[in-house]
């Protein structure tokens, strides 16, 4: 057995299409966000705020390096940890990597609300360019990934299906 990795933008829907995927395999969910703020025994809004990104992105791969040696997990990773190459080889070397999109528009209505708890579009700009910004720096990195399902005007409930039937199947790209 070995983990199975749901990367992607923030609001694409790993948090929530997570925990119905482990269920359906009867493996554990486990959200790197929050393994990394038990670590810290802080936010991560306040990680950013007090240590900066890349002090996050580094408690991200020693969280990610911890999580990737258990057998059985689906993990939600954060949208950003797939533009650190250490990340993606600990991924790709230890499970499924599958990434979840969604157009700018759904990743806009679906983070409006929370925008003050992402530090990277809590910056004062237009909200959709922000997005549109930040998903065009990582794109090369999500194609990376061994799947890519579109979570946009979906059911949480058949994209959970989905990334079951990929996992069960075994086609990776490699």
């Amino acid at each position: 057995m070995e983990c199975l990795f749901l990367t992607g933008f923030m609001g694409t829907g790993k948090s929530v299409v997570g925990p119905l995927v482990a269920r359906h395999l009867g493996y554990e969910f486990v959200d790197l966000d929050r393994v990394i703020e038990r670590a810290a025994g802080k936010s991560i809004p306040k990680l950013f705020e007090t240590e900066g990104e890349a002090a996050f992105r580094s408690r991200e791969t020693d969280a990610l390096r911890q999580v990737a040696r258990r057998d059985g997990c689906v993990v939600a990773t954060g949208g950003g940890a797939v533009t650190i190459a250490e990340n993606r080889r600990i991924m790709a070397a230890t499970g499924h990597v599958v990434c979840l999109t969604a157009s700018v528009a759904a990743i806009v209505r679906r983070t409006r609300r929370h925008r003050a708890g992402r530090p990277l579009l809590d910056t004062g700009g237009s909200l959709a360019s922000q997005v549109e910004s930040l998903l065009e720096a990582r794109a090369p990195y999500y194609r990376e990934c061994h799947h890519v399902v579109d979570t946009t005007g979906r059911p949480v409930d058949d994209v959970a299906r989905e990334v079951v039937r990929l996992h069960r199947e075994g086609t990776w790209k490699r």
